[in-house]
């Protein structure tokens, strides 16, 4: 990552603890603040910070782990709680999920109970990254656990809600893109003239929750007015 960033490794595989800790230890870092740590860039199990050389010195990493060791020694200040989950309207309407049909058939579900499994639970965003405001969900049902397309879309569309594997996530702008598409939602998930620009970041919660196509169209028309 160049010599400017310092990758912390907080475990070896998906989970949702691993990634809660990292959370944590990137708020912490952050309520610190120290004057050469530039960013914190969470991960599903790490955590990137981005150092100015010209202020931490000749030696990051002792630094880096001096910093550690003193938080590890404090008390956590910055508060465990869950915060509020965001809802998400998603219309599954065939015309947004044209891969629900197939996902059904995968999982032996109707595509009635893939929609109830899907929306269900409550999603916590791991990381977000592929293209600005891109949320890589946890939480997803395992039942619901595909492949991606063999050969990806040249075009998916902006609030494109979908599955990769084991994951969920919501395709923020039209793009290309191999997952698996069971919705859309109305929601501008990044504009740049916004403060943040990005509707979801690392560490929130979302539930998806159902519309139909004409609560689709009345929440479409207006967001464009």
């Amino acid at each position: 990552m160049g010599e400017e960033a310092v990758l912390l490794r907080l475990g070896d595989q998906v989970a949702a603890d691993t990634n809660r800790a990292v959370h944590s230890l990137a708020k912490r870092l952050r309520a610190r603040a120290p004057a050469w740590l530039r960013d914190c860039v969470p991960a599903y199990a790490t955590l990137a910070l981005f150092v100015d050389t010209d202020i931490v010195g000749c030696d990051p990493l002792r630094r880096v782990a001096a910093l550690l060791r003193e938080l590890e020694a404090a008390p956590d200040v910055t508060g465990r709680g869950h915060g509020a989950v965001l809802e998400v309207p998603v219309c599954y309407d065939s015309d947004f999920a044209p891969d629900l049909a197939a996902l059904a058939a995968h999982a032996g579900l109707t595509t009635e109970e893939v929609i109830r499994r899907h929306h269900a639970p409550v999603y916590q965003v791991a990381m977000t990254g592929f293209a600005p405001g891109f949320p890589y969900l946890l939480g997803l049902d395992p039942l619901l656990a595909m492949p991606r397309l063999g050969t990806p879309r040249t075009s998916v569309p902006a609030g494109s809600v979908a599955i990769g594997g084991a994951q969920a996530g919501i395709y923020p702008r039209e793009s290309p893109g191999g997952w698996r598409l069971l919705g859309r939602t109305p929601l501008t998930l990044f504009d740049a003239r916004r403060d943040p620009p990005a509707l979801l970041s690392p560490g929130d919660r979302l539930c998806f929750v159902p519309i139909d196509r004409l609560r689709f169209d009345s929440l479409s028309e207006n967001r464009t007015r």
